[in-house]
């Protein structure tokens, strides 16, 4: 019997693991996860499991009895220290070996750490697993003055809920404005008034100089000299892709795990999804590196395609979301080439979008709160349908007659 080992316990390994079971896989699969818990969700995290409106439960994709029920064996709590591509066999690090016929990294990403005087007390957190977020609701539920390192989604999701939660928030962000990677500059100065009407206080173009305190932080120093009072840290200063293991092994890498169209690396029976990977998106005529669901969901069913013997070319488009207080903002395509931007709806109303295009081409869009033109927007921006900015601008125009 062939035998399958994935390495790594994210959405993209879940996934992989339910398309091969739907496409009746015939071999053994192995999942080996470095964390003790069974496979979850990470997007709550920054949400609903710090306000406490999605419980531990609901994180998990499945039941251990599903894993037992369809014969997945599982070695949670331990890494992968090493893989032998040529012996084909991976080292654990409770020093048992497991056999390969095919392989899978779905290694994601790790959160990117920074070094300075404080860095290291206690309450100082980073956002990446379900133990960080069962430490941070702890402290959000005890501490008063909360210091939030970083204005990209992470940081900003849980400013929200520590906002809610009556805290005094005060963000750092060393660009000058919040999510300014992402998104355009009017989404930056819509979403900076929501956090300032609830609350939060800003530091653009700054960064931390030091944490002051004993055991736990008691004020954060800026790097203009400012002092502010802080109980707690969230550092939120982005993540890398994990590609050490894979690289080690001689898996080609480029700023992620290099794949084709199917999901294969450059070794044969090597595959590799999610996060980890940088991978030929057709539809964009560029290799992308992504950080999504969308993307770890679509990319492992291509995987296990590829594994079936059905291969089936990865081409999607992707889309990402953010959900802070009770706004939603969801973005599809890649912006960064655009050279026009055209509003639709009304930023007073708290439901507008942005189009963005070149030469009349439609790239991306993002939307704040309007999620059924969303979906249309999505199927626009797949078609690359050329658009009129005078007519999307109009809000009595029908999207869906642009398909």
């Amino acid at each position: 019997m062939e035998k399958l080992v994935i390495i790594g316990a994210g959405q993209a390994a879940v996934q992989c693991i339910n398309s091969l079971i739907k496409g009746s896989y015939a071999g053994a699969i192995t999942l080996v996860g470095d964390e003790e818990h069974l496979p979850y969700q990470r997007p709550p995290l920054s949400k609903g499991f710090l306000d406490d409106t999605v419980n531990k439960e609901r994180l998990y994709f499945k039941k251990l009895e599903f894993f037992i029920e369809n014969k997945v064996q599982l070695h949670l709590g331990v890494r992968v220290e090493d893989v032998d591509l040529e012996n084909k066999n991976v080292t654990l690090s409770d020093n048992s070996k497991l056999d390969f016929d095919r392989l899978v990294f779905a290694t994601g990403s790790k959160v990117r750490t920074l070094d300075f005087p404080g860095s290291k007390l206690e309450s100082v957190h980073y956002l990446r697993g379900l133990d960080d977020a069962e430490s941070i609701k702890t402290d959000l539920n005890s501490c008063k003055n909360l210091v939030v390192v970083g204005a990209g989604y992470i940081g900003l999701e849980v400013a929200a809920v520590a906002a809610q939660k009556d805290l005094y928030v005060t963000v750092i962000e060393m660009a000058d404005r919040v999510m300014n990677r992402t998104v355009d500059p009017q989404i930056s100065d819509y979403y900076l008034e929501l956090h300032e009407n609830n609350g939060v206080s800003f530091k653009f173009n700054t960064s931390v100089k030091e944490i002051k305190g004993d055991t736990r932080p008691k004020s954060v120093i800026c790097s203009d000299g400012t002092e502010i009072k802080a109980d707690a840290v969230i550092i939120g200063a982005g993540i890398i892709p994990n590609t050490e293991l894979a690289g080690d092994a001689g898996i080609a890498i480029n700023n992620g795990i290099l794949v084709d169209e199917y999901g294969q690396t450059n070794h044969e029976n090597i595959y590799a999804c999610g996060d980890c990977t940088n991978h030929p998106n057709k539809l964009l005529n560029e290799n992308l590196r992504l950080e999504s669901v969308h993307n770890a969901m679509e990319q492992s069913k291509t995987v296990a395609s590829s594994i079936l013997n059905v291969p089936i070319e990865y081409s999607q488009v992707p889309w990402f979301w953010s959900d802070q207080y009770d706004h939603k903002l969801q973005i599809v395509g890649l912006s960064g080439n655009h050279d026009t931007v055209t509003m639709r709806g009304d930023v007073s109303e708290n439901k507008f979008m942005l189009f963005y295009s070149k030469n009349q081409e439609l790239l991306a869009v993002d939307s704040i709160n309007n999620p059924k033109e969303f979906l249309i927007s999505r199927k626009l921006v797949e078609k690359k349908v050329k658009i009129d900015s005078e007519m999307i601008a109009d809000p009595t125009t029908d999207l869906n007659k642009l398909i």
